[in-house]
């Protein structure tokens, strides 16, 4: 796998859908991304290493990409799975360190790279930026303990139905949907081996989820809601 980008060019306007930079203001977000660049990655190509040092923020605008860590063992442990308007790496601003995480486009992607440095810089006379940061950490905060949950409470085939209905555009009626990366990677993502996520795409086959390669029709969002909500 490639660690090159294909391509670098800067990106113009704010990304609205960005939460780090919807919680600065208007020319504290322009100022940051002026200084920022934009890479795009094709698929499977990596963006960084673990143990690669930590010298930047990346927000992404297009695609997919998985956080990961290599065990002691040699397996591949996925730490998360971030799209647009996701942002990672934050914590690290704080202080000079490495990544503990590797990170991967799963899909052809684009990434904004926001220096370490900037924001560091930024920070002592522009306090907004801290307050931009401890609100995209409290957000990776809150849905660690929502996976957490998830793990610990729900069987496997409530989690991959909660995966699912993360990617409906609707709350009620039929819904099709397309499974954003591969089913190895989903698997990993909830925590699953791919037999067991096999597994259970069959069995939600009772509450009106039919597979058909990297598709979903859900038949009753709301049937499928009510089943995640079983105890």
């Amino acid at each position: 796998m490639s660690r090159a980008p294909r391509q670098k060019s800067k990106e113009t306007g704010i990304e609205n859908a960005s939460l780090f930079f919807a919680s600065l203001p208007e020319d504290l977000a322009e100022a940051l991304q002026a200084r920022a660049v934009t890479r795009t990655y094709d698929r499977g190509q990596i963006v960084f290493l673990q143990g690669d040092p930590a010298e930047s923020v990346f927000i992404v605008l297009e695609g997919w990409v998985k956080l990961f860590r290599n065990t002691r063992h040699g397996s591949e442990a996925v730490v998360g799975v971030f799209t647009r308007g996701q942002s990672f790496g934050e914590t690290l601003v704080f202080h000079d360190d490495v990544f503990p995480f590797g990170a991967e486009a799963v899909t052809p992607c684009r990434l904004m790279q926001v220096s370490a440095g900037t924001i560091s810089d930024l920070m002592t006379s522009r306090p907004e930026v801290c307050t931009a940061i401890i609100t995209t950490i409290f957000k990776h905060l809150h849905t660690l303990v929502e996976q957490i949950e998830q793990l610990t409470t729900q069987t496997g085939q409530q989690r991959v139905a909660t995966f699912l209905l993360e990617l409906c555009a609707v709350s009620s009626g039929s819904c099709t949907v397309t499974l954003p990366y591969d089913k190895v990677l989903i698997a990993g993502r909830l925590g699953m081996k791919p037999e067991s996520l096999s597994r259970a795409f069959h069995r939600l086959q009772d509450v009106g989820v039919q597979i058909k390669q990297n598709h979903a029709a859900i038949a009753d969002v709301a049937r499928l809601q009510a089943y995640v909500s079983k105890d």
